[in-house]
């Protein structure tokens, strides 16, 4: 169950990140509170994997400190039972089913056969794959495989939930019980820090926005004050404000060129 205690659940501190002579994070500091949905957008190659990767633990940071419900990630002992990970390429088993798949995680995750059985019946219900939860994985389509996924990234009932594109391949009702699953578990006091192209997705679920770009967080507050800030003039949505703060000036994208 989530955590109780004062501590952010994910603070993020002079985060910096390079691959070489490139800087894929430059100075990325967050501060989330928990029961937080925490919507984390930037262009393609903007940084928000590496991000991911490092507030999950998946690698280190070049300078800079992580803390996840006062835990350094990388300790992936102390870690493992307190955070959930859906990424966008989702590790699945195509040989399983998808109830053997989440049997399999839920042992990994020593949760005992009698609460796995029925979180598993439960979630298959809600995302309507009972009928084919004893079809192997490599028959489903790519909606069927995603929301596969994302059961075993809760299954464990995590304190936070990192979600990269939670909805992408899903069809509009899928989708829909996506968003309201986030919102259920943030309600129950799991953080969710989503990373996603999908705008709408982002505006219908999260509390507080953080924008990436070039490595850099550009822009961070409730989707209203996001909005704001951009001063577009225009009809005052997030993807007005992305588009907005993520634009380079003629200038810059000009000397790029050259």
């Amino acid at each position: 169950m989530p955590s109780t205690h004062d501590e952010s659940a994910i603070l993020a501190t002079d985060l910096r990140k390079s691959y070489g002579s490139e800087v894929a994070l430059d100075s990325l500091t967050l501060d989330i509170p928990h029961g937080t949905v925490y919507g984390f957008l930037g262009p393609n190659g903007a940084g928000k994997t590496t991000t991911m990767r490092l507030l999950t633990g998946l690698s280190d940071p070049d300078s800079g400190s992580v803390r996840v419900c006062g835990v350094d990630p990388s300790d992936r002992r102390a870690i493992a039972g307190r955070v959930g990970y859906l990424p966008e390429t989702p590790p699945l088993y195509d040989e399983f089913s998808a109830r053997e798949q989440l049997e399999y995680v839920a042992d990994l995750r020593d949760i005992s056969r009698s609460v796995a059985r029925e979180r598993i019946g439960e979630y298959l219900d809600q995302f309507g794959l009972a009928g084919d939860a004893d079809r192997r994985i490599d028959g489903y389509s790519k909606g069927m495989k995603q929301k596969t996924a994302f059961i075993q990234s809760v299954l464990h009932e995590p304190d936070v939930l990192y979600l990269d594109e939670p909805t992408s391949g899903l069809d509009p009702r899928a989708a829909r019980t996506i968003r309201e699953s986030i919102i259920a578990f943030a309600d129950a006091g799991t953080t969710v820090f989503l990373s996603t192209h999908i705008l709408p997705v982002v505006e219908a679920v999260a509390d507080e926005v953080g924008v990436l770009f070039d490595g850099r967080l550009v822009t961070e507050g409730t989707p209203a004050e996001v909005q704001a800030r951009a001063e577009t003039g225009e009809s005052g949505s997030l993807e007005d404000a992305f588009l907005a703060v993520t634009s380079e000036p003629e200038t810059d994208a000009a000397s790029r060129r050259e």
